[in-house]
């Protein structure tokens, strides 16, 4: 048993013995990992650490929700991953009017047949960029739930399976902006992170201002890994080891949150699956077969913040920061994994 958090603030120095050899397979998808993240860097300028959380979600095969003010960047980040990789892609504006039958499709009534023919919605592609998502209403945006769990829909029932991989990018506005939604508590701990863009800093912003004198950057690129590669790497990152102190680490921090005397909601069970799963998505794009304290304590805020909610809660983007600043608390109360040296 640890004294206090303060003297176990440190990593793994060494590598876990029970982890898979399969170097190459991992340093083939930190090299391939790092390719997407240049490809977007062609077109979101200043924003590595972002471009990395979000080809992080997409390896870990979870859903990212972009969350910040009009104009940043958030639409476009979502098309260059979208259009780095070799998959289909459907865009959806969530708008007011929008039906749950816009989204995940309808019975159509087949004239010569007589009988009633499902029509797919948008939903049915590997990557679906749902805009704007919290201007539609709270009975439009449960129609993601069931697609967004169990990567299935249901329509009078029957059940239709979605594409491999199926990843939803949706970008939202702050709460308190015109028009806006509060997004279902339910479908915020189905994202597996949500990322602000932030401002570009200056220089960023003028490379931002003369590329666009020239056309869009996006549609200057194009993928840099087919689907069957993504699935692979998708598929690699699951044999990453995850040592038994590691998952308790990330089961004792999601705990924590739930007793936070400033939190009414802590994080979900389904909170630390899916900080384990984007730790080892984190570890393969670093080229390790093993995860990490590190990996763990770099992915809690974007992992957990936006499950949270304050007793107190500050309004639009500042309640963005209390909850991360919330997070991090968390993570200095719990004592960190001491290594084991074989």
């Amino acid at each position: 048993m640890v004294d206090s958090p303060a003297q176990t603030r440190r990593s793994f120095s060494v590598r876990p013995t029970a982890v898979p050899t399969e170097s190459n397979l991992f340093e083939a998808i930190a090299g391939q990992a790092a390719g997407i993240e240049q490809n977007i860097g062609r077109v979101i300028s200043g924003k590595g650490r972002v471009i990395r959380l979000a080809v992080t979600a997409f390896l870990a095969h979870g859903h990212l929700l972009i969350e910040d003010v009009p104009g940043v960047g958030k639409t476009m980040l979502a098309k260059a991953l979208a259009a780095s990789i070799g998959a289909t892609v459907r865009r959806i504006q969530f708008t007011p009017d929008l039906l749950p039958s816009d989204v995940t499709g309808a019975p159509i009534f087949n004239q010569q047949t007589r009988e009633f023919d499902f029509e797919p919605g948008p939903v049915f592609a590997n990557i679906v960029i749902g805009d704007e998502i919290n201007r539609a209403s709270p009975r439009t945006q449960s129609a993601l739930l069931e697609c967004m769990e169990e990567r299935q829909v249901t329509v009078e029932g029957t059940t239709y399976a979605l594409d491999n991989p199926f990843l939803v990018v949706a970008t939202q506005n702050p709460i308190d902006m015109e028009g806006t939604h509060a997004l279902l508590e339910a479908q915020r701990d189905r994202f597996m992170m949500r990322i602000s863009m932030g401002y570009p800093d200056e220089a960023a912003e003028q490379d931002m201002v003369k590329a666009r004198a020239h056309g869009e950057p996006i549609e200057q690129i194009s993928p840099v890994v087919t689907l069957k590669t993504a699935r692979d790497m998708i598929e690699g990152c699951q044999q990453v080891h995850v040592a038994d102190a590691i998952t308790a680490y990330a089961v004792a921090i999601t705990r924590a949150s739930r007793s936070h005397q400033a939190l009414r909601l802590g994080a979900s069970p389904r909170a630390a699956v899916h900080l384990v799963a984007a730790g080892r998505a984190y570890a393969a794009m670093h080229g390790r077969g093993y995860v990490l304290p590190d990996d763990i304590q770099y992915l809690a805020e974007p992992v957990l913040a936006h499950r949270l909610m304050a007793i107190s809660p500050a309004s639009g983007l500042e309640a963005a920061a209390q909850l991360r600043a919330i997070v991090r608390g968390v993570v200095e109360s719990v004592p960190v994994p001491v290594p084991i040296r074989g």
